[in-house]
């Protein structure tokens, strides 16, 4: 976001897998049954009404150009909305049909989609596989209501057994206060396994105080401000930080920058841990003269959002930051707040290769940083902390971060998004077309919502739709600003909410 001049509820619950191996007749006494397709059910987290749940349907036969996985659910659930295909259903019959981005199924391809439905009484789970007509199971699988132990299957000679979970299928307790959050395929776990939610707030400052000369924070950062942030059921605090300032280069005032500069941050890290939140520490404005299509200033310096991090500060601040913090798993890595190569460049490819690769990128000055050369940075120094990545378009744009995501040794990524009323993907279409692919496969952090109406109506269809998925979710910003150009949460450091503010704060609320 950019500024003005001078400036959890936890849908828990452990994946319950159940894996079911279809076998089609050969046509000879002599010759094993051969596969068809395999699905891969599971429950990534379950409320009072309702769940969250995901199937992966791999093709063992012949290439497909189109298809329709159908099952019928036997206890009465009944699909809501669904993602990664075009879901319907009749009585318990549902049918989930490709998308046209993901039509094609060869040979041993793999395609997930995702669902929320509600449910009464048992949750059991879908029976009746089949991949266009043609089934895909033999036998129910494990009922994964959560108040009960699940029963241990027999296996029988042609149908695949079940996979048991080990205890009771309640859903897994989580660790009291601020998790070490980890990638278990699209959820993020902490160390029970339980699934967790970032929700809360940005708390700017950080990147633009010290490099304008007048200070460190816009405002306190003392405990009795973090506890108000706290006193909003956030869970959460990104924290937007200066490439310079941190790494103390001298056109920054000596009081504001390198270890001054590190020792706030540390100190406000602190506070935020030691009220059970977890921070997220964000490279925001980074060095580099850019004065192409929507530049931000003329100045080589970091004083103004850039379209790319610089190779040659860049990397240097993540290894300085991640060796500060890789000993703590709670604290959480944001690459770069919001690339725009896009705006630089000629093609929406030449955008997504200069945001993933970095080096000599058109329109582009200075030497880049690729988002792989950031993580390359981070994993370098032993850090396993979870990275956030963001997209494209002043991170509103994820439609190919699938494709060029980077590679990351831990597998512990997770994509960012940025939403504000007057971006481009800023609508429940567009949401469904190019975000849902991404929920379906990795965790999805909207690293900040907001809008310049001082009201929450836009807000409000936001987190309706990341709620509906259990995803996450960080409001913009808790500074005391006019909410018109902030957008800012608050009118005082006590949580005095704008009327901005008030829909971020009831919603924390009521999902605690």
């Amino acid at each position: 976001m950019r500024h003005p001049p001078r400036l959890f509820a936890l849908l828990s619950g452990a994946a319950l897998v159940l894996a079911s191996s279809a076998f089609a007749a050969m046509g000879t006494a002599s010759g094993a049954a051969a596969p068809s397709c395999t699905v891969q059910y599971s429950v990534a987290g379950q409320w009072a009404g309702g769940f969250q749940g995901a199937l992966t349907v791999t093709n063992n036969g012949a290439a497909l150009t189109g298809w329709s996985l159908g099952f019928d659910f036997p206890a009465g659930q009944t699909v809501a909305q669904g993602w990664g295909a075009k879901w319907s259903q009749t009585g318990a019959a549902v049918t989930a049909a490709n998308e046209s981005w993901n039509a094609t199924l060869g040979t041993g391809a793999s395609v997930t989609a995702g669902f929320i439905a509600s449910w009464s009484g048992a949750n059991t789970a879908p029976r009746g596989f089949t991949l266009n007509g043609t089934p895909c199971d033999t036998g129910p699988g494990p009922d994964p209501t959560p108040t009960a132990p699940a029963p241990t299957p027999t296996p029988t000679p042609t149908s695949t057994p079940t996979p048991t979970p080990t205890g009771p299928t309640d859903p897994t307790d989580p660790v009291p206060g601020a998790p070490e959050l980890s990638v278990i395929g699209n959820r993020l776990t902490d160390q029970n396994g339980a699934t967790r939610r970032l929700l809360g707030v940005n708390r700017s400052g950080g990147e633009f105080m010290c490099v304008q000369g007048n200070g460190i924070f816009d405002g306190p950062v003392d405990d009795a401000s973090v506890r108000a942030i706290a006193d909003w059921k956030a869970n959460t605090v990104r924290i937007p930080l200066n490439e310079e300032c941190w790494l103390g280069l001298d056109n920054i005032k000596p009081e504001y920058r390198g270890a001054a500069y590190a020792e706030a941050v540390k100190g406000l890290v602190g506070r935020v841990l030691a009220r059970g939140m977890t921070p997220v520490v964000e490279l925001h404005w980074t060095y580099g003269q850019y004065t192409g299509n929507s530049s931000g200033c003329a100045d080589v310096h970091a004083s103004c959002q850039k379209p790319m991090p610089d190779a040659r500060y860049a990397p240097q601040f993540w290894t300085s930051v991640a060796n500060t913090f890789k000993n703590d798993r709670r604290v959480v890595f944001d690459l770069f707040n919001e690339p725009y190569p896009d705006r630089a460049t000629s093609t929406t490819g030449q955008a997504w290769a200069c945001w993933r690769d970095g080096g000599t990128c058109q329109g582009i000055g200075y030497e880049v940083a690729g988002m792989q050369d950031l993580v390359d940075a981070v994993r370098a120094t032993g850090a396993r902390n979870l990275v956030l990545v963001p997209g494209i378009a002043y991170s509103n744009d994820l439609s190919q971060w699938l494709t060029h995501s980077p590679t990351d040794p831990t597998g512990n990524l997770a994509a960012a998004w940025h939403v504000y009323n007057f971006n481009a993907c800023s609508n429940e279409a567009c949401w469904d077309s190019t975000l849902a692919p991404i929920a379906a496969r990795v965790p999805l952090v909207a690293g900040e919502i907001g809008e310049n109406t001082c009201g929450h109506g836009f807000i409000d269809r936001v987190m309706n739709w990341f709620d509906a998925r259990a995803l996450s979710y960080l409001g913009w910003t808790w500074n005391t600003w006019n909410c018109n150009s902030g957008p800012a949460l608050i009118t005082s450091y006590d949580g005095t909410p704008t009327s901005f503010g008030i829909g971020l704060r009831d919603r924390l609320r009521s999902l605690n």
